[in-house]
């Protein structure tokens, strides 16, 4: 009888764990697509909008968790480090605005003001981008490298160890890989835990 059991129940897991494999999203060394989403400037911003990076640092942030807003700073500064040498930041808002109050187009347009970003901040409308690329929480992020015409994930996961409090940090997560990558190198850590809150969606 529990032989029984044990052929009934895998035969009934094994296509069910090929169906959650496909929508985990991105993996490190998976090649990402590029989207075109709008942005608080009133554009549309894609990734093939920037013929000379040398790859990407995608944040998937918002405007109202406060693990995100504790970050925003640090965003900042990586952005302002890294564009120079090739690697950008690109801000994306995953969450529904229907869902989450404050998440609003009109609301990020006003923090990014209030805040001086200096990378674009994008609106995922219709929640289609970060499903692809398996974001769970804000803020995640997926550090991409440009090889020849393919972007390759590199990095997923936290900024640095240190969620709350950018005085405690000891683990410089993203800088560390794109310095990496800059040399010509692998980053030493890929994967990390991405600490925040769920993404909002109805």
């Amino acid at each position: 009888m529990q032989t029984l059991i044990l052929l009934i129940t895998l035969l009934f897991s094994a296509p069910v764990t090929g169906v959650f494999s496909n929508t985990s999203g991105y993996a490190v060394g998976d090649v990402a697509t590029d989207f075109s989403l709008p942005n608080v400037d009133g554009t549309n911003v894609s990734l093939a909008d920037f013929p000379t990076a040398k790859g990407f640092i995608v944040v998937f942030t918002c405007n109202t968790c406060p693990y995100s807003v504790a970050y925003e700073d640090r965003i900042i500064a990586l952005d302002k480090q890294f564009k120079s040498k090739g690697y950008p930041v690109i801000a994306i808002n995953p969450n529904d605005p229907a869902a989450k109050a404050g998440e609003e187009m009109e609301a990020m347009q006003e923090r990014a003001r209030e805040k001086g970003f200096t990378f674009p901040y994008l609106q995922d409308v219709g929640q289609t981008i970060y499903p692809q690329y398996g974001a769970t929480r804000t803020p995640h992020v997926y550090i991409l490298e440009k090889q020849g015409t393919q972007l390759k994930v590199a990095y997923i996961g936290a900024i640095d160890d240190s969620s709350r409090d950018a005085d405690a940090v000891e683990q410089t997560y993203v800088e560390d890989a794109v310095e990496a990558l800059l040399e010509g190198n692998k980053p030493s850590t890929t994967q990390t835990k991405a600490i925040g809150c769920s993404i909002k969606t109805l």
